[in-house]
Order: C-alpha cells, then sequence, then structure tokens
C-alpha cells in the first residue's frame, strides 16, 4: 500500500465520480441518520422519565427534527455570546455557570418553540426547563469529552 491515489475528482471517469458521489452522499446520511438517532431515542427517554406525552413516534421524530434544526439556528448566535461575555472571565466556575446558563435558555427557547407550533406534544414550563437543563448537560458532557480528545 505504499503507492498514494492522487486522482483528482475532475481526472476520474464517469463511474468512478457517481462512486465517490454516491458514497459521501452515504456517508453523510449514515452521520445525520446517528445524530438524529441519538436525539430521537434521547428525547424519548427523556419523555418517558418525565411523563411527557406526545401521539406517535412520527411526532416525536418531526418535533426533534424540528428541535434539532431551529437549536442549530440558535447556536450559531449563543455560541459567540457566550464566549464574547465570559472572555474576560477568569474563574473556571463563573464561566462554565455562565455557558450552562446561555446554552440552557437557548435550548429552552428552542423547545418552547418547537413546543408552541407542535399540538402533539406539551410541555410543562417545568418540564420544559427539565428538557432543557437535561440537553445542556449532556450537550456540555459530550463538548468536553471532544475538546479533551482534540488537545
Amino acid at each position: 500500500m505504499s503507492e498514494h491515489n492522487d486522482d483528482s475528482f475532475r481526472d476520474m471517469n464517469m463511474k468512478q465520480k457517481v462512486g465517490t458521489v454516491v458514497g459521501v452522499t452515504l456517508f453523510i446520511a449514515v452521520v445525520l441518520g446517528l445524530i438524529i438517532g441519538m436525539y430521537l431515542f434521547g428525547m424519548a427517554g427523556i419523555f418517558e422519565l418525565l411523563g411527557i406525552q406526545y401521539t406517535s413516534v412520527w411526532s416525536l421524530s418531526i418535533f426533534v427534527v424540528s428541535f434539532l434544526i431551529l437549536a442549530s439556528i440558535v447556536e450559531l448566535f449563543s455560541k459567540p455570546i457566550s464566549g464574547l461575555i465570559t472572555e474576560r472571565i477568569t474563574g473556571k466556575f463563573e464561566v462554565l455557570f455562565i455557558q450552562f446558563s446561555i446554552q440552557s435558555l437557548s435550548n429552552w427557547l428552542c423547545l418552547f418553540i418547537v413546543d408552541v407550533f407542535m399540538s402533539s406534544i406539551t410541555f410543562t414550563l417545568r418540564t420544559g426547563f427539565i428538557v432543557a437543563i437535561l440537553l445542556t448537560l449532556l450537550e456540555m458532557a459530550f463538548e468536553e469529552k471532544e475538546n479533551k480528545n482534540e488537545s
């Protein structure tokens, strides 16, 4: 395996191009499916623990996908705001608390917005906060693990 294949996409024949595009598309679909599946089963578990009712698996799936899309958009703004606020703070606990608070509030906002538009899942204010806090704890735990692996 000492030879390295340096063929560019332009130099490939049509069969190789189609195979490459299909392979990359399948890879992306599998990764997105795993992410959505983890959120789907995680939300189903959290909903079961908290006694939150939903009408069908499809309504839960739509809820999770809508939440992921909205949370991704909101996170584009909340992460930089959190970084700017905590930039000059030296205390590790204070930084963690501020980041946790901002991320929890943004998760709650996303849950609330999706809940307003869906009648098949209904949150109380209390359960919305609990779900947002649990999601934030899980996100921060996985985020911290990723940061440790990168360094």
